[in-house]
């Protein structure tokens, strides 16, 4: 009964559904990463969370393997497991030592750098109004920094590292999907991850208590359904209204911290929150506007 009320669904409002229910694992999924990093190395969490995702995706690897890893573009997987090594460092050490509202929306500077990843990997050629959309968006990013002042941390730094590698990410899956299939980019970056890993969180290693495991165990899953939801998400719905309503995360986060670690947003955080999040909305705006002239439909776009 349920399955046959949501078939007839409109598809941006089953996407919109996948959507929420992604937003609010992926929130979840920082929730239990701060609780872990209070006592466990970031490096270790990363390195537990690879192992399970290694286990979830090993059917697809070892169904076909080793043929999954054969690629064309070897190089390019490898700079793609850098900079996704860097985008969860960068996100995770954020998650553990800043507030939660915080980190997650510095984070979403990501539509920023893919803008300017764009321009200088793709040589796409970007309008005033989308480099405009940038400058205000870093704007709000150092808002919420506050560099040279007294609250400044480095962890907002890397937090800003962080999604400039989620950003190179993005790129660069643009272009790996041409010639590469999912499952071989998943299996690479799972066992990538996973093997540099190995070392900086064996050297860091603390046997994790029962709750921690327990802990990493519901992190593993989390982190799985979320992954799994925003595929479904996007399968559904239209990219640029998923990408506005993403940010119902930074509600989650506000909430979570203010009820879990009783840290509410400063004045600060949600100017700066705000300036990103709009210019990030003009930003995926633009880019529609964009692929609907470039596609030549000839209707009014608003």
């Amino acid at each position: 009964m349920l399955t046959h009320r949501f078939d007839q669904l409109p598809d941006n409002l089953k996407g919109a559904a996948f959507l929420m229910m992604a937003a609010f694992a992926f929130s979840l999924m920082s929730v239990v990463v701060k609780i872990l990093g209070s006592q466990l190395h970031v490096t270790q969490i990363l390195l537990l969370r690879q192992i399970g995702m290694i286990i979830i995706v090993a059917p697809a690897i070892f169904s076909d393997f080793p043929g999954v890893l054969k690629t064309t573009r070897l190089g390019l997987q490898i700079v793609r497991i850098f900079f996704a090594l860097i985008a969860m460092l960068g996100g995770f050490s954020a998650i553990i030592y800043l507030p939660l509202a915080d980190a997650t929306a510095i984070f979403f500077a990501k539509s920023f750098f893919v803008t300017i990843f764009a321009v200088l990997i793709l040589k796409e050629t970007v309008g005033v109004y989308r480099w405009s959309a940038v400058i205000v968006g870093f704007l709000g990013v150092m808002l919420m920094l506050r560099p040279g002042g007294e609250n400044f941390s480095v962890y907002g730094f890397a937090a800003v590292v962080g999604a400039a590698g989620a950003g190179a990410v993005m790129i660069i899956l643009r272009i790996l999907t041409r010639t590469d299939h999912p499952k071989t980019i998943l299996s690479f970056q799972a066992l990538g991850v996973g093997l540099i890993m190995l070392i900086p969180g064996i050297y860091y290693w603390q046997w994790p208590t029962l709750n921690e495991w327990m802990l990493l165990g519901v992190l593993g899953l989390v982190s799985y359904l979320a992954q799994k939801g925003n595929i479904h998400a996007y399968k559904w719905g239209e990219a640029s209204l998923l990408a506005s309503l993403d940010y119902v995360r930074l509600l989650y986060a506000t909430l979570f911290g203010y009820l879990i670690f009783d840290s509410f947003p400063a004045l600060s955080t949600w100017v700066g929150a705000g300036v990103i999040v709009a210019a990030a909305i003009f930003t995926v705006h633009r880019e529609r506007k964009r692929k609907v002239v470039l596609s030549g439909v000839e209707r009014q776009v608003d």
